[in-house]
């Protein structure tokens, strides 16, 4: 793909995480790189190129639109790696992915729901193996932090043995209206998401000679975890055992639990239950429709917001008699941090020497120990507590 005109594209750039994304960016890239800016809005554009300070006023602005499929062919044909940040992805993200898979282009996104990364699987996948294009979905706070935090966890035990581990996810922050659309989207759509999860599973091999299978596992109390714990079934493990699947390092028998954690019970059975009644009123059309009217797309956290904001994931694993905890933190996680882990992705493809696939692949099966390095380096923390090597 050296012909191509650009090393990486930022579609959706105008929006609120693709902004964040392009003002990384500008301030992380090689000299030398060619990158882009696209969306529908040329004066937007033109704003948020202006934001980016004197250095950027030739940036190269390119029309796209998520309803004009031939716009976001072109834009494919003339980068390595498209960025895009345009959500929600069950309405908006097809024709980007079938752009990209077509031109043999590498494609991330930080979507986290999985019934679209199920059907671009199913629709896209064996067309991207064979032209070469890498497709990384979720390389944000879904799920980087989970999927390279396991391999990192992973990576600290003894190899060809069998593996159970434990993820726990601690938050605090707040997110924006792209993010509340798309949550609205997934919670509506859960039994259309089932039947294409299923109808991968069906398709989709998986190995013959080794086990991977998650655990839901149980509430309780946990003081690795800092807290209350309850199954969090989001898109975040099933990446993370994706992983385990095409990565034989992972053991002959890998299993995965991942929780949510709180410090008080009140606080998480009020979460709970708040989350079954969105999840209720999301299912009929009237109070969707109310829903979706709370928060609007292009909303987010203030600067002053997002420097309160912070995460934690911590692993506990076992393995050949022994017990490894690590830790996987930083700041902001919905977009400050989410928004480095896109930019860097896409960096880590366009230069980084990786491993030769292609299709659909998570971020440690694409990436992996490249992409932590850069991550390390931009200030996200890979720690090994206790009972490493």
């Amino acid at each position: 793909m050296a012909d191509r005109r650009f090393d990486i594209v930022v579609f959706g750039a105008t929006g609120f995480t693709g902004a964040l994304t392009a003002q990384y960016l500008a301030g992380h890239v090689p000299a030398g790189t060619r990158w882009a800016l696209a969306g529908r809005s040329q004066s937007k554009l033109e704003d948020v190129r202006r934001r980016l300070g004197s250095d950027f006023a030739d940036l190269p602005l390119l029309p796209a639109d998520a309803s004009d499929p031939s716009s976001l062919r072109e834009v494919a044909q003339a980068s390595r790696v498209v960025i895009t940040t345009v959500g929600p992805y069950i309405r908006y993200g097809e024709p980007v992915v079938a752009a990209c898979a077509d031109a043999g282009t590498d494609y991330v996104d930080l979507t986290g729901e999985p019934e679209f990364v199920d059907q671009m699987w199913l629709n896209y996948h064996a067309r991207a193996v064979e032209t070469g294009a890498r497709l990384v979905h979720s390389c944000g706070f879904d799920s980087i932090p989970y999927d390279l935090g396991a391999q990192f966890t992973v990576e600290q035990l003894p190899e060809g043995v069998p593996i159970a581990m434990e993820g726990f996810v601690r938050v605090g922050g707040t997110f924006s209206g792209g993010t509340y659309q798309s949550t609205i989207e997934i919670l509506s759509r859960l039994r259309q998401g089932a039947a294409v999860a299923r109808e991968r599973r069906a398709r989709e091999p998986r190995p013959s000679d080794r086990r991977v299978k998650g655990v839901a596992g149980m509430p309780h109390h946990d003081d690795f975890a800092g807290g209350w714990v309850v199954p969090f079934p989001t898109i975040d493990p099933q990446t993370v055992l994706r992983s385990a699947r095409a990565l034989e390092r992972y053991g002959p028998d890998f299993t995965y639990s991942h929780y949510l954690a709180v410090k008080r019970l009140p606080v998480l059975a009020g979460l709970v239950g708040g989350a079954a009644g969105v999840a209720a009123l999301a299912q009929i059309p009237p109070t969707r429709k109310m829903l979706l009217t709370l928060k609007g797309s292009g909303e987010g956290p203030s600067p002053e917001q997002r420097e309160k904001s912070w995460f934690r994931v911590r692993f506990a694993a076992r393995a050949g008699g022994r017990v490894v905890r690590t830790e996987v933190s930083g700041g902001d996680p919905g977009y400050s941090e989410t928004s480095k882990m896109l930019a860097e992705s896409a960096l880590c493809l366009a230069f980084d020497d990786l491993p030769d696939r292609g299709g659909q692949l998570t971020p440690a099966v694409a990436m992996g120990d490249a992409l932590r390095r850069r991550l390390v380096a931009a200030g996200i923390k890979f720690e090994v507590l206790d009972g490493g090597p």
